[in-house]
C-alpha cells in the first residue's frame, strides 16, 4: 500500500515556490536583455556624485561629494526587483561602483 502524495493548491504556497516550478527547476523571470539593461542603468546611476566646490565639515569629517546616483539606484532597485534575493545583488554592485568611483579624479 503506497501512500497518496498531499496535493498542495496554489492558494496554500508560499512566496518562495513562485521561484520553482513543481519540478524543481528555477522559474527565469528576466531575460538576458532586461538584465543587462538593468546592470547598465545601475551602473552608470551609482557612477553619478555631486561634487561640491566648497568642502563642507561635518563634525570631523570632510565632505567633498555626495552620492547622489547612489541614493537613486537604490530606490529604484527597491520599486523594480519583487524577490529579495536579486536586490542583493544589486545592492552589492551599486555599493561597489560608488565606492569605486568615489576615487576617481574630477575632470572640469
Amino acid at each position: 500500500m503506497t501512500k497518496q502524495k498531499t496535493r498542495t493548491y496554489a492558494r496554500n504556497r508560499s512566496k518562495s515556490s513562485e521561484l520553482f516550478s513543481r519540478k524543481g527547476r528555477e522559474r527565469i523571470y528576466d531575460n538576458d536583455g532586461s538584465f543587462f539593461l538593468k546592470l547598465v542603468v545601475f551602473v552608470i546611476l551609482s557612477a553619478l556624485w555631486l561634487r561640491l566646490k566648497n568642502p563642507v565639515e561635518v563634525g570631523g569629517l570632510v565632505v567633498q561629494a555626495i552620492p547622489v546616483g547612489l541614493f537613486i539606484a537604490l530606490l529604484l532597485v527597491l520599486k523594480i526587483e519583487k524577490y529579495q534575493f536579486n536586490r542583493k545583488i544589486w545592492y552589492v554592485t551599486i555599493i561597489f561602483m560608488a565606492i569605486l568611483t568615489s576615487f576617481t579624479p574630477v575632470v572640469v
